[in-house]
């Protein structure tokens, strides 16, 4: 995935994980351990977000379209024949 994650970013994300393996699993792992589960989720998981945000985001433009097509619609003037 195209995902590009500052150092700091990746630090947060590697003590997160790490923090949630020994607060939900009674688990320490090791900052490379930390890192193997985000490269997974980024690889394996994040697409799928990543396709649903592009949906929703699809649907909001869609709508908001819609509602600038019809504002268009009423500002037509009628034709006397």
């Amino acid at each position: 995935m195209f995902i590009k994650l500052t150092k700091e970013q990746k630090d947060m994300m590697i003590g997160d994980i790490q923090s949630f393996f020994s607060q939900e699993r009674d688990e320490d792992i090791s900052e490379f351990a930390a890192q193997r589960v985000l490269d997974f989720v980024k690889e394996s998981l994040a697409p799928h977000f990543y396709n649903a945000a592009i949906l929703d985001a699809k649907h909001v433009i869609e709508q908001q379209f819609s509602s600038m097509e019809d504002e268009i619609l009423t500002l037509e003037r009628p034709i006397k024949r």
